[in-house]
């Protein structure tokens, strides 16, 4: 097992953010979870720390960033194919 850098702000957080490349296969230990990373995550990317269900939330630093338009698994790479942004929904309010 390898140690990446991710940042994680808020307890509440469901996913975490990269600060390098994380490589398929991989695992991470957060606290004391071990997360098995399901695709490639790159740098600055997200990936799930938790099995989110579709239609919930995902908090990223302590705010709902977006909302899964699928389930995703704990160690999924969370970017457009599976969250539709909260920032656009609260705009088209």
């Amino acid at each position: 097992m390898s140690h990446k850098f991710i940042i994680l702000v808020e307890d509440k957080d469901n996913c975490g953010t990269s600060l390098e490349d994380i490589a398929q296969g991989s695992e991470v230990k957060i606290d004391e979870k071990i997360i098995k990373i399901h695709q490639d995550i790159p740098l600055g990317h997200k990936f799930a720390l938790e099995k989110i269900e579709k239609g919930k939330p995902i908090f990223k630093y302590g705010q709902i960033i977006g909302i899964a338009t699928k389930d995703i698994s704990r160690g999924d790479w969370i970017h457009t194919h599976n969250i539709k942004s909260h920032y656009l929904q609260e705009e088209a309010s």
